[in-house]
């Protein structure tokens, strides 16, 4: 009986590793043995042979189908995990094209806004002057408001010679009115028009020197050009520097890519 304890007990020893239901399974079997064991010295060799069977296939199936199934886990679970970093790294590449497609679209906005902005301001400034008369507009029944607005209607008519009259009476009657600066450009179109170009030259070159920082200053440059360019090739090198003033002077300004163009076509660019 000794002897049977001891083997038993040695045995369990061996079989401390064998995980969960199977562990307690060997442990009841051991126990079983052990209680009889102690109960008389009643088990024969047979049954004890047929007890230590028992206990090495429980042995041999956690040894075995265990590690081949959790091997078989394993596997498994490197293969989700594989697929979910590839899945990761498709979302990734997905949000970074909807996040450049985005600032695409906000940048597009925003230069659209601008343009429209810009030619708001282009289509105001055509009709009335500079900003900072925005006060003196609101007087409609101001006699230098109503010379001016007479001027610029003979110009909207196509009446040349009667817009070059009126807008020439008015700069000598109001010499520091708000509307001087665009009354001084006007007057330079009209002689551009009737084809007088040595005098819109000399209008629109009046218009940049009393007014360098004003909003007609480089469109009066511009047109300084275009109008030297008229009076035929031998103007070209005088046309050149007009519109290489623009793109210096006023690099910011609408006119600015119109006279990078008119040099690109002169060779000066």
């Amino acid at each position: 009986m000794t002897r049977a304890l001891r083997g038993v007990r040695s045995r369990a020893k061996l079989r401390r590793r064998i995980g969960g239901g199977r562990e307690m399974r060997i442990a009841r079997i051991l126990a079983a043995t052990a209680m009889l064991a102690l109960l008389g010295g009643c088990v024969t060799v047979a049954a004890q042979r047929k007890l230590e069977r028992r206990v090495s296939e429980l042995e041999h199936e956690g040894g075995t189908g265990s590690s081949a199934r959790l091997a078989d886990l394993g596997e498994r679970l490197e293969k989700i995990q594989r697929e979910i970093k590839q899945s990761n790294g498709r979302i990734e590449v997905a949000e970074h094209r909807v996040d450049e497609a985005l600032s695409e679209a906000r940048a597009a906005r925003q230069d659209a806004a601008a343009a429209v902005d810009a030619a708001h301001r282009a289509i105001s400034a055509d009709e009335e002057p500079a900003p900072d008369a925005a006060g003196e507009e609101a007087k409609a029944d101001s006699v230098e408001l109503k010379a001016y607005r007479g001027a610029r209607a003979a110009w909207s008519d196509g009446n040349l010679d009667a817009c070059i009259d009126r807008f020439r009476s008015f700069m000598q009657t109001f010499p520091s009115s708000t509307y001087a600066e665009n009354a001084s450009y006007w007057m330079a179109d009209c002689y551009f028009k009737r084809g007088d170009y040595k005098t819109a030259v000399l209008r629109f070159d009046d218009v940049v020197a009393r007014y360098p920082q004003g909003t007609r200053a480089p469109d009066a440059l511009y047109r300084q050009g275009e109008a030297l360019l008229r009076l035929g090739p031998n103007y070209g090198k005088a046309a050149s520097k007009a519109f290489e003033r623009v793109v210096r002077e006023y690099p910011d300004s609408a006119r600015a890519l119109e006279a990078k163009k008119q040099l690109e076509v002169l060779g000066s660019g």
